[in-house]
């Protein structure tokens, strides 16, 4: 039977379409964290602003939570519909709108995927720089609703940098243009940035126009074996010093494991307990000698075991498969995701830290690190056994999570550095936000959501 609710949305917007099969429903009801039970109401995928509109106060006049859906990769639960809630999934809404040369911006809808966005970029010379293993799933909408940032954030920073401007349909239906594509804009309340990483919970990106860039330099890409935890942060202040860095990712000998059992190849002979997979600029003989410089430095003061260098586009690809192939390869055990930041000055200290702490929570489990060394994000990934029950390992996970999040408010890090904080880190947000900083945050969404309607439960209740 038909509920009479959306037969009311139908008649006001005849063309917007909407699922209610059961199989739909789970696909669209759900991200990547695989933890609760979709249970929406519907469906609904939009082709136009005026269809999210439409469906904005329809939700309004019947009291019908929303929860916007992009490429659903998530890992916070920030586009979990498990309440009866209308998924506004916005795949539809995929096209390039616009290209400016003069002012080097691109226009999307925010259904596109990043990498048709980079593609597009691509083809007038220019590049859009945000970018990270799931590109080919994840949408535009996404990143921003995430501020994502991925694996060259220490050159390009984050999603953040790379708004020019927004279009959002807010909680009440209105339609908001901000910043309008400007450089310089010191008219009041950049708007803007309040809606970039706010987890669709103040509204509805209906538009973005991106800052394009330069394409990057000629790169190489070395792959660096390490005795060591503690020579990581050598490593990286002895590449840093000497190159320009692309990129600077770090990984464990267990992710090495699940990548190389998922298909990679073999890099060395020997195992070594950590890696580095490094991309930095070589325009010229002098960079090229100093990348060299660098990892000799690094061999002599045995920061560095092994090491190998990119001689072809081919064989970068496959070292940058080490990285990248790695949460693919986990996917099938469920891991619990902590994605956590602190200043990288701090890192040193705070890495020892939580690699004790781990060390001693987690013994009867295979606990995966990687991150984004040179930005201060890490992430610590916790696979479940087989024999260990879903509610079982998620209780013991979040007992440790509560003592990890102690220690990054000791060193006044974040419980979450790009993944945001959704349905699985709510809890913890105190950590990394004072309650006065909360309290304005709430006064805000009262303001642009009044009924409290846009992915409720997300971010805080």
């Amino acid at each position: 039977m038909t509920d009479p609710r959306l037969e009311a949305l139908r008649q006001a917007a005849p063309d917007l379409r909407l699922k209610t099969d059961p199989a739909d429903c789970e696909h669209y009801g759900r991200d990547w964290t695989r933890r609760w039970t979709p249970a929406p109401l519907a469906i609904a995928l939009p082709g136009s602003v005026e269809e999210v509109q439409i469906a904005v106060r329809w939700a309004n006049e019947h009291g019908i939570a929303l929860v916007p859906s992009g490429g659903r990769t998530g890992l916070s639960g920030g586009a979990v519909a498990a309440n009866g809630e209308l998924v506004l999934s916005l795949e539809r809404m995929n096209r390039v709108l616009d290209f400016n040369a003069i002012d080097r911006t691109l226009t999307v809808q925010p259904g596109i995927p990043l990498e048709a966005a980079q593609n597009a970029a691509r083809e007038h010379g220019l590049f859009y720089p945000v970018d990270f293993a799931a590109r080919g799933s994840c949408s535009i909408g996404g990143n921003i609703a995430t501020n994502a940032g991925g694996i060259r954030v220490i050159r390009y920073g984050n999603t953040r940098e790379w708004i020019a401007g927004l279009k959002l349909v807010t909680g009440t239906g209105e339609l908001l243009e901000l910043n309008r594509g400007l450089i310089k804009n010191s008219s009041g309340y950049d708007l803007r940035h309040l809606v970039i990483a706010s987890e669709g919970t103040l509204g509805v990106v209906v538009e973005a126009t991106l800052r394009l860039t330069d394409p990057p330099p000629p790169t190489n890409v070395m792959l660096l074996a390490l005795p060591s935890f503690d020579v990581l942060m050598k490593v990286f202040a002895a590449f840093r010093e000497r190159l320009q860095l692309e990129a600077f990712e770090f990984f464990t000998d267990r992710a090495l494991h699940h990548v190389l059992a998922h298909g990679a190849q073999q890099p060395f002979d020997q195992v070594y307990p950590y890696y580095v997979v490094t991309e930095f600029a070589i325009g010229d003989e002098a960079q090229e000698a100093a990348a060299m410089a660098a990892f000799e430095a690094c061999m002599e003061n045995g920061w560095v075991g092994d090491g190998v260098i990119s001689q072809s586009d081919a064989q970068a690809a496959q070292l940058w498969r080490l990285r990248e192939g790695i949460t693919e390869s986990l996917a099938r055990y469920k891991p619990y995701k902590n994605d956590v930041s602190v200043r990288i000055s701090v890192m040193p200290m705070f890495l020892e830290e939580t690699q004790a702490l781990l060390g001693q929570a987690y013994p009867q489990f295979d606990v995966v690190w990687f991150g984004h060394i040179g930005d201060g994000n890490l992430h610590i990934n916790v696979l479940k056994p087989d024999d260990v029950s879903d509610a079982d390992f998620v209780g013991q996970c979040e007992q440790v999570t509560k003592l990890l999040a102690a220690s990054l408010a000791k060193y006044q890090g974040s419980i979450s550095a790009e993944h945001g904080i959704g349905l699985v880190k709510k809890g913890y947000l105190e950590s990394t936000r004072s309650a006065e900083e909360i309290a304005v945050m709430r006064g805000i969404k009262r303001v642009l959501d009044p009924n409290g309607l846009m992915n409720p439960g997300k971010v805080f209740d």
